[in-house]
C-alpha cells in the first residue's frame, strides 16, 4: 500500500480545513471513491405532486427540506419545443407541434419522447456533447494543422452507438481497447479512435517530448472522461488536493506505454484476406512499370529526404537505417515518428524533372492508369490505436521532465484511492493486454466514477447544470453533488435498472437511453421555466431544481434551428465532413478551408461540419464551442455584442432569413396575416398574440420595400428574439 506524501497529505487537510463549515446537506469531500448501498427512493409530503418518477422524489424531497414548492408544468407547446432541443437538436415542425397539443392521450408526451430516443437525428445530438469531451478534431493542431483524413469515421461512431444505444460499458470498452476485446468486430477498432485525438505536432524534432506530450494526453483525458478526475495534476508531483499520488499517474499511464496509432482498415478477416490476395497479384503485375517510374523519382526523393534527415540528431536520424526487429519498443516508435517525416519528403518531384525524364513518367503514368482500373478497390480505414507486443517500460518523472526518469520500472496499476492493486495483463493476440485491462476495470458496474461520471454528463445535459456542476472534477476542488443520493441512485438505475417500461419490460444494463427517458419524462424537467420570488430568494441559483433552466442554444443547435425554419437543412447521415462558408479573407494555419462545393451539402447538420483546431468554424465559436486541443466538460453561455451584431448583419444569417422568407411566402401565399401566422409557427412553434399580429401588420403595410424584402426583414427578426435563441 501507497500512501500520500506527507506534503501532499498536509495540503489535503488544508483544503478541507479551508473548506465551509459542512451542513446536514453536504458530503465528504472524498464521496466520489466509494459507493455505498443503493439509496432508497425517499417519501415525501406533497401527495398532490407528480411523483410516479422516482427522480421526482429525490428533487422534491430536497425541495420540502427547503420550504420550497416546485414550479408548475409547462405549457404543451413550450414542453415539445424542449424535449425537441434536448433530444435531437432540432425544433419540432409546426405539424408536430400541433399534433402534440390536441392529442388527448395521457401518454402523449411519451410517445414523443420515445419517437425522438428511436430518431437517428438523437445520435447527431448526443454526439456533440461527448466529442467535446473527446476532444475531437480533423487536424492535429499546431503550426501545422494537417488534415487526419480519417477522423471522421469515430464521429459516425460515436452517432451510431448512441442511436443503437450501445450499453455504456461496452462503448467505453471500445474507445479505450476495442481491437483487444473485440478483433472480430470492425466497428470496434474504430472506437480505439479516441486514444488518436490528442493534438500532435507532427513535425516535432525531439521525438521523446512528443512521444511524453502524448502519453500525458491521453492518460489525462481517459481520466477525464470516464472517471471525472483531474488526474494530469499529478503527472509532477502528488495531487495537491485529491488522494492521488503521482506514482498512481504513471502507473495509470503505463496502460498507454505501447501505443502503436494504425490507420485500420475496416473489414472483418475474410473480407482483408481476399483484398490482399487481390492487392498482391495487382502489385505483381505492375511491379516494372512501378520500378521504373521510382527509378526516376527516386534520386530528386532522396535529396529531399537526406535534406529533411538532417534536421534530426544522429542517434534518431540512424534509427531508419536499423531492421525493426533489433529495435527496442521505445525505438520502434521512435523510428515510426521519424520516419513519417522523412519519407514523406520529396513526394511531389514533377517540379524538378528534367523534360526527357517528365515525358517518360508521363508515358510511364498513363501505362500504370490503364492497369490501375485493375487494382482492387481499397478497403475504407479508420484512425486507429492497437498496441506493440511489447511495449516500452514506464517510469515516474521527476517534475514530469521525461529527461529525469526514475530507475524504477512501473507497471500498470489503478488507482491507489480506489483500488491499490496492479493490473492483472493477459495478452490478447499480438498485443500484451494492458488497455483491455484498464478498460474492464473503468467499465466494472464496482467502480464508483464511471456510472456516477456518466449519468452526471446525462444530467447536465437537460439540466444545463450537473449534479456535481464541475463534470469532468469529481475532486476535491470541484463542486460537491446538490443531490448525492439521486446521484447514486442514477448510477444504479444505470448498472442494475430496476424501473419498467410501459410494456413491464426491464431496461438492458448500461442502457443510455433509460436514463435519458427517466429524466426527460420526469416532472422536475416538465416543470415551467418561469420564476417565482420566493422560491427565488430561497435557492436563488436553482440548484435544487424548483424550476427548469432555460438556457440558450448552443451554436450548432443555433446554426441547425436557422436551416430548419429556413427549408434549407439536408439530413444526409454521416460520411466525410462538409466546408461551410466562412468570412472572406479568414485563414487558419496549415491546411485551407477549402468551401464544399455542392451548396446543399454545405447545409447538413452542424455535427457533420469540418472540425480544424487551428480555425474553428466562426459562427460555433462566437456561441462559446470550445477549443478542440483539450477535453471540454462544460460549455459555459456568454453574452457578448458581437453575437448580436453577427445575428443582425452576418451574410449568412441574412441568407438563411431570404431563404426562411422565401419559404414563407410560399406556404402562406401573399396574404399578410397568413405569413405572419405561418412565420411564427415556424420559428417559435406557436400563433403570434393578437397584439404581436396587429403590429406586423401594420410593418407589413407600411414596409417601403417590396413585399418579398418585408417578409425577410420580418423572419430575420424573429431569429433575432430571444424565443427563438433559447430554450425555456
Amino acid at each position: 500500500m501507497r500512501f500520500l506524501s506527507r506534503f501532499s497529505a498536509i495540503a489535503v487537510l488544508v483544503v478541507f480545513a479551508l473548506a465551509p463549515v459542512a451542513t446536514a446537506d453536504d458530503v465528504l469531500p472524498n464521496w466520489a471513491y466509494d459507493l455505498g448501498a443503493r439509496p432508497a427512493v425517499p417519501q415525501v409530503r406533497d401527495a398532490k405532486a407528480r411523483i410516479d418518477n422516482p427522480i421526482d422524489r429525490f428533487v422534491l424531497a430536497r425541495l420540502e427540506s427547503k420550504g420550497i414548492k416546485p414550479a408548475r408544468e409547462a405549457d404543451r407547446r413550450t414542453l415539445i419545443r424542449r424535449v425537441y432541443f434536448d433530444l435531437i437538436g432540432l425544433p419540432p415542425t409546426p405539424e408536430q407541434v400541433e399534433v402534440f397539443v390536441n392529442d388527448k392521450s395521457p401518454v402523449a408526451y411519451e410517445k414523443v419522447v420515445d419517437e425522438l430516443l428511436a430518431s437517428p437525428r438523437f445520435g447527431e445530438r448526443m454526439a456533440e456533447w461527448w466529442l467535446d469531451v473527446t476532444r475531437y478534431a480533423e487536424t492535429d493542431g499546431f503550426n501545422s494543422d494537417f488534415v487526419r483524413p480519417n477522423a471522421w469515421r469515430y464521429r459516425d461512431w460515436v452517432i451510431k452507438s448512441f442511436n443503437q444505444d450501445k450499453p455504456y460499458d461496452r462503448f467505453v470498452k471500445e474507445q479505450l481497447a476495442g481491437d483487444e476485446l473485440f478483433p472480430a468486430d470492425p466497428e470496434a477498432i474504430v472506437g480505439t479512435g479516441f486514444l488518436r485525438h490528442f493534438p500532435d505536432e507532427y513535425n516535432a524534432v525531439n521525438l521523446e517530448q512528443r512521444r511524453q506530450e502524448i502519453l500525458n494526453d491521453i492518460a489525462d483525458t481517459t481520466s477525464a472522461t470516464f472517471l471525472g478526475l483531474t488526474l494530469g495534476c499529478a503527472k509532477c508531483h502528488d495531487h495537491k488536493y485529491d488522494p492521488i499520488l503521482q506514482y498512481d499517474y504513471y502507473r495509470f499511464q503505463s496502460f498507454f506505454a505501447g501505443m502503436w496509432p494504425v490507420e485500420a482498415p475496416i473489414a472483418t478477416a475474410k473480407q482483408k484476406a481476399a483484398y490482399d490476395k487481390a492487392l498482391a497479384a495487382w502489385e505483381a503485375k505492375t511491379a516494372d512499370v512501378r520500378a521504373a517510374i521510382e527509378k526516376i523519382e527516386s534520386p530528386y526523393r532522396s535529396r529531399a529526404q537526406i535534406k529533411q534527415r538532417g534536421r534530426f540528431p544522429d542517434e534518431y536520424a540512424t534509427l531508419l537505417d536499423i531492421p525493426a526487429e533489433k529495435l527496442s519498443p521505445l525505438e520502434r516508435q521512435l523510428q515510426v515518428m521519424i520516419g513519417k517525416q522523412i519519407e514523406g519528403a520529396g513526394a511531389d518531384v514533377t517540379k524538378s524533372l528534367k523534360p526527357d525524364e517528365k515525358k517518360q513518367r508521363e508515358e510511364l503514368e498513363k501505362q500504370l492508369a490503364e492497369l490501375t482500373k485493375e487494382k482492387p478497390k481499397p478497403l475504407p480505414l479508420a484512425m486507429a490505436m492497437t498496441d506493440l507486443p511489447t511495449p516500452p517500460p514506464t517510469k515516474l518523472l521527476k517534475r514530469g521532465n521525461w529527461r529525469f526518469p526514475d530507475k524504477e520500472e512501473i507497471v500498470p496499476g489503478f488507482l491507489s484511492a480506489i483500488d491499490d492493486t496492479d493490473a492483472v495483463v493477459k495478452a490478447t493476440g499480438q498485443t500484451p493486454g494492458r488497455r483491455a485491462a484498464l478498460a474492464n476495470w473503468i467499465a466494472s458496474e464496482k467502480n464508483p466514477l464511471t456510472a456516477r461520471v456518466i449519468a452526471n454528463r446525462l444530467w447536465q445535459h437537460h439540466f444545463d447544470r450537473g449534479i456535481v456542476a464541475t463534470a469532468g472534477d469529481f475532486g476535491v476542488t470541484g463542486d460537491r453533488p446538490t443531490h448525492p443520493e439521486l446521484l447514486d441512485w442514477l448510477a444504479y438505475e444505470l448498472t442494475d435498472p430496476t424501473i419498467r417500461t410501459e410494456e413491464g419490460e426491464q431496461p438492458p444494463k448500461w442502457s443510455l437511453k433509460h436514463l435519458h427517458r427517466l429524466m426527460v419524462t420526469s416532472a422536475t424537467y416538465r416543470q415551467s421555466a418561469q420564476g417565482d420570488a420566493e422560491s427565488a430568494k430561497a435557492d436563488p441559483d436553482n440548484q435544487l431544481l424548483w424550476r427548469f433552466p432555460g438556457r440558450r442554444l448552443d451554436g450548432e443547435s443555433l446554426r441547425d434551428a436557422m436551416l430548419a425554419v429556413s427549408g434549407r437543412l439536408n439530413l444526409k447521415a454521416g460520411g466525410p465532413s462538409v466546408y461551410p462558408e466562412i468570412p472572406a479573407g479568414l485563414k487558419g494555419a496549415g491546411s485551407p478551408w477549402t468551401v464544399t462545393a455542392d451548396a446543399k451539402e454545405r447545409d447538413r447538420r452542424s455535427v457533420y461540419v469540418f472540425v480544424k483546431r487551428n480555425l474553428r468554424y466562426p459562427l460555433f465559436t462566437l456561441f462559446d464551442a470550445p477549443d478542440r486541443n483539450e477535453t471540454c466538460s462544460r460549455r459555459y453561455a456568454t453574452t457578448t455584442a458581437p453575437q448580436a451584431l453577427t445575428l443582425l448583419n452576418d451574410p449568412l444569417i441574412l441568407s438563411f432569413a431570404k431563404a426562411f422568407a422565401t419559404r414563407v411566402i410560399k406556404e402562406a401565399g401573399n396574404d399578410s396575416a397568413k405569413i405572419i401566422d405561418r412565420a411564427y409557427l415556424l420559428a417559435l412553434g406557436r400563433h403570434p398574440t393578437s397584439e404581436e399580429r396587429d403590429i406586423l401588420l401594420g410593418y407589413l403595410k407600411d414596409h417601403t420595400g417590396s413585399t418579398s424584402d418585408a417578409v425577410v426583414d420580418l423572419c430575420h427578426a424573429l431569429m433575432n428574439l430571444n424565443e427563438f435563441l433559447y430554450v425555456d
